[in-house]
C-alpha cells in the first residue's frame, strides 16, 4: 500500500521523495516548527508506528492520540487495537480517523466501513469523534477526479453518514491548500466539524473558510512522540468537553 500524503508529509522532513510529493508538502510547509505551539499536547499514529510504547509518550506529556483506523473501503489498520486501547489504558482522550478515497466509494459508504472498523464514538469521557483525513491524493490527481462541487458532496455525505450512525460530526483533517483547491474552500462545513489542520510551521497561518479556529493543529511530522506531533487548541478539561459532546 502506498503511504498516503500524511506519511509522506513526515518523512519530506528528512529525506527527498517523489517531486509530486515535494510539491504537496511544500504547499504545507514542510519545515517542522522548532518548538511546540500553545495548546495540550497529543499524537496521530498508523501503521507505520507500530506498537507504540504508550506509558512512554503519556510519560512525555501527550494526553490525546488520533489512530488511523481504516482507508477507503479495503483497508484497516493492523496495528489498530494496540494503539487506540493502549493510549486509552494510559488515560489518554483518543480517537480515530479515516483516509478518504473519494475516488472508490460515496462518502456514505466509506462513513459505514468506518464506524464498522473502530470508528464508532462512545460518550465515556475518553473517546474523541471521529476524524475524516481528506487531503492530496497520493495515487494520482490532488482532488481524486472530482470537481470542487463532487468533492463538497462526497464530503458531506461521509460527515452527515457519520453523525447518523455516532450521533458527532466528525473531525475534518485537512489543509489549507488541499481545501481551497478541491472544495472552492467551502465554509459550509465550519459551523458543525471541529477544523484539524496540518500546517508544518511555527504559525498555523491562514485556516481554511467559516473556521474561525483550529480544534488541532498537527504542527511536525516528528518529535517527542511516535507519530505525528500535534496540539488541542485549549485546556484538559475543554477537550473532555469535546470528547464528551458537553458535559459527560
Amino acid at each position: 500500500m502506498h503511504r498516503p500524503l500524511r506519511t509522506a508529509l513526515r518523512t519530506a522532513a528528512t529525506a527527498l521523495l517523489a517531486t509530486a510529493t515535494l510539491a504537496a508538502s511544500a504547499l504545507v510547509g514542510a519545515t517542522p516548527a522548532s518548538a511546540a505551539p500553545a495548546g495540550l499536547p497529543g499524537m496521530d499514529v498508523s501503521s507505520y508506528q507500530g506498537n507504540v510504547n504508550w506509558s512512554a509518550a503519556w510519560n512525555n506529556g501527550a494526553r490525546f492520540a488520533y489512530v488511523k483506523a481504516t482507508e477507503g473501503t479495503y483497508y484497516t489498520n493492523p496495528y489498530f487495537a494496540q494503539q487506540y486501547v493502549g493510549s486509552y489504558n494510559v488515560g489518554m482522550i483518543r480517537g480515530s480517523y479515516h483516509f478518504a478515497r473519494p475516488d472508490t466509494t460515496s462518502g456514505a459508504t466509506q462513513a459505514n466501513y468506518f464506524v464498522d472498523h473502530g470508528g464508532g464514538w462512545s460518550k465515556d469521557g475518553k473517546t474523541l469523534p471521529g476524524a475524516l483525513d481528506i487531503e492530496y491524493n497520493p495515487y494520482g490527481s490532488t482532488c481524486y477526479g472530482l470537481s470542487q462541487a463532487s468533492m463538497r458532496s462526497w464530503i458531506a455525505s461521509f460527515v452527515n453518514q457519520y453523525y447518523a450512525r455516532t450521533g458527532r460530526w466528525a473531525t475534518i483533517y485537512t489543509t489549507t491548500d488541499w481545501w481551497s483547491t478541491c472544495t472552492g474552500n467551502t465554509s459550509q462545513f465550519a459551523a458543525n466539524n471541529p477544523l484539524w489542520i496540518a500546517r508544518y510551521s511555527s504559525s498555523v497561518g491562514t485556516l481554511p473558510a467559516g473556521w474561525g479556529t483550529y480544534s488541532f493543529w498537527q504542527w511536525s511530522s516528528s518529535g517527542v512522540f511516535p507519530g505525528d506531533q500535534n496540539v488541542w487548541n485549549g485546556s484538559l478539561d475543554r477537550l473532555r468537553v469535546l470528547a464528551c459532546n458537553g458535559p459527560c
